[in-house]
């Protein structure tokens, strides 16, 4: 442990090292078992939505093409390992935003060169660029994009090993991260910020929050500050996004655990505050150092300040002066995406996944209905939560959290619904990523991005981790995307069919299951599947963070990358390439269509400027002018 350099760990890689997952999981066990029951080919891994519909059954990579053309409106792109992005031909790409690019007149000239000063730090586009929405709004083009974490390197170059050595240190780390939302424009010479729009803002670590649902006012919320357990400050490690049919953005918190820390080694909890710090990974010792300038992150001091971290958030872009609101009823956990879609008769089903090995996949159906231009309070709190339950015959069902089935009340279930999940009997998954729900189909995707450690031990929860059906592989290098198709076409169903939309592995190197599904080959080679968005025509968008050294296992991979798949014919095509060292995270689309907005996180090279590496957002266009997804 005294030989790693923490700094440079990102927060799932500092919480590997302190607390190693299983490398075994229920879904593992589920796909071994279905796959020994079916054979690895038959039925387990399908690739097409159109399989069952058009007769033809299971459909190898060739014959999935043969029953339709292709949809992609481009040439496929070849691995690279450079330092830049590469898009194909007849299309072009243009840096729109970079960390430390100003929002405000007042934050003009910025220099990031050192770090950046603390003034003006929430004044500028910040770090570490993850999911993002966009918006339209009486004429205005508005995006609302995360922040997810600091490079403390690169932030505090002064500081020692990146470790803030004062209270302004800490204040930047804060001001970096969090949201911001923008106005957008394009110009011949391409897209670029409104600077000073009323409706730029930075929403950081220190921006006021409300907190409502069924955690709200409860005894585990309330601190010094905040007596009532009703009110936050900030939104933190904001990982994957969403937005809901009335057009808000909802932004997800997931690692917040490592901002969390103890002046006090030898601190002492109630038992239910121990235990769950535990069960989320909350130590004496934080990731960002906060806890040492900062005493609201000090849980010997503050204990029941991470129980108001883990949460969804709820923002209006349209509405600078509005409050964002924290979401008790859709569980706190280590939220990745929120993916909002409605259940047949209008309730709002949201599907969300917690992103650590070993850990679940759930949903929320709320009681009410939404109806256009009507009331939303309470839509994403009144209501019930589930997670998910896999079983190896292809079929599955929600498990439904409540006191009947838990044990435990509506509060303890919001604030410890990992604990809630476990009790219920979910499947345990191999790091649950971004959920996908399809426009043009009553099915949805999630990524299971990895998991090298299966095995090992069980999870926080001493829950069983070993090989279960939807994750199908030992020391799972590679990831797999699973599928589910409600029971009814209905996404508020308690029951549904699920199969495996592909398995990511390395042909060229693996011949047994390593090599992943018949759908990949050598010229769309991926590995951790993270990212993933599906478009108004229904193909699925794949953004990946894996490993991209190009060697051994990997070999043939090149860096991080975005694909795109049709969920009809299980076709697969990469579109886009990163800079070497960076994650390929965050999607949207510019109201037209006509642009695609991608983030792109932590760059290893020099990218975009030959300086100092600048996480950002590119917009990418077709040269004619023409849709993109």
């Amino acid at each position: 442990m005294k030989d790693v350099d923490t700094t440079t760990l990102s927060a799932d890689d500092w919480d590997e090292l302190h607390f190693p997952r299983p490398e075994e999981n229920d879904f593992d066990r589920v796909v071994e078992n279905a796959i020994s029951r079916r054979g690895f080919l038959a039925g387990v891994v399908a690739f097409g939505s159109g399989a069952g519909a058009m007769g033809t059954g299971l459909l190898g990579s060739t014959a999935a093409h043969a029953v339709t053309a292709s949809r992609f409106a481009f040439t496929p792109i070849a691995a690279q390992t450079d330092g830049t992005v590469h898009v194909p031909e007849g299309y072009e790409w243009k840096v729109m935003t970079r960390w430390g690019d100003p929002l405000f007149s007042d934050a003009d000239g910025y220099e990031i060169t050192d770090g950046g000063p603390v003034e003006k730090s929430d004044r500028i586009f910040g770090e570490n660029t993850d999911g993002m929405e966009t918006f339209s709004f009486q004429g205005h083009e508005l995006i609302a994009i995360n922040h997810e974490y600091p490079n403390r390197k690169i932030n505090l170059p002064a500081a020692q090993e990146g470790v803030p050595a004062n209270a302004d240190d800490v204040l930047k780390l804060q001001n970096i991260q969090g949201v911001t939302v923008m106005e957008i424009t394009e110009a011949p010479d391409g897209w670029s910020v409104v600077k000073d729009s009323p409706f730029n803002r930075r929403i950081h670590h220190n921006t006021p929050m409300k907190i409502v649902g069924p955690a709200a006012g409860h005894d585990l919320l309330k601190t010094e500050a905040d007596p009532t357990g009703t009110t936050s400050l900030g939104t933190m490690n904001n990982c994957g996004a969403g937005k809901t049919p009335w057009g808000t953005y909802l932004t997800c918190e997931e690692n917040f655990n490592g901002y969390f820390g103890s002046s006090d080694e030898n601190a002492t909890y109630d038992q239910k505050v121990a235990d769950g710090f535990k069960r989320y990974g909350v130590k004496a010792e934080s990731w960002n150092g906060y806890e040492l300038f900062d005493a609201r992150f000090d849980t010997s001091k503050n204990p029941n300040e991470p129980h108001r971290a883990g949460w969804i958030v709820e923002i209006d872009p349209t509405k600078p002066d509005s409050t964002p609101v924290k979401h008790t009823g859709l569980g706190r956990f280590k939220h990745e995406n929120a993916e909002v879609t409605l259940a047949a008769d209008g309730r709002v089903v949201v599907y969300m996944g917690d992103d650590e090995r070993g850990e679940y996949l759930y949903k929320f159906v709320s009681n009410g209905t939404y109806q256009p231009g009507g009331e939303t309070e309470g839509l994403l709190n009144d209501g019930t939560l589930y997670v998910a339950k896999f079983n190896d015959d292809m079929k599955g069902e929600w498990l439904a959290l409540t006191p009947e089935t838990t044990g435990m009340d509506e509060a303890d279930i919001a604030v410890f619904t990992r604990m809630a999940a476990s009790k219920a009997g979910g499947t345990t998954m191999d790091r649950p990523e971004w959920v996908a729900s399809s426009p043009v189909a009553v099915e949805a995707y999630c990524c299971l991005t990895n998991n090298k450690n299966r095995g090992v031990k069980a999870n926080a929860g001493g829950d069983d981790t070993s090989v279960n059906a939807p994750n199908p592989r030992e020391a799972n290098k590679y990831g797999q995307i699973v599928r589910w198709r409600p029971a009814n076409d209905d996404h508020a169903a308690e029951g549904f069919d699920w199969d495996l939309y592909v398995m990511a592995g390395n042909p060229t190197v693996h011949s047994d299951d390593r090599a992943g599904s018949a759908n990949l080959n050598e010229g769309n080679l991926f590995n951790s599947p993270d990212g993933m968005v599906i478009d108004s025509t229904g193909l699925i968008w794949i953004q990946t963070d894996g490993n991209d050294d190009n060697e051994g296992d990997f070999a043939g991979n090149g860096n991080n990358q975005m694909l795109v798949g049709d969920p009809i014919t299980g076709e697969i095509a990469r579109f886009m390439t990163g800079p070497n060292g960076c994650e390929v995270t965050g999607l949207a689309w510019s109201g037209d269509l006509r642009t695609m907005f991608v983030g792109i996180q932590h760059p290893g090279s020099n990218w975009p400027d030959g300086g100092t590496p600048r996480s950002s957002v590119i917009a990418i266009k077709r040269t004619d002018n023409g849709l993109v997804g």
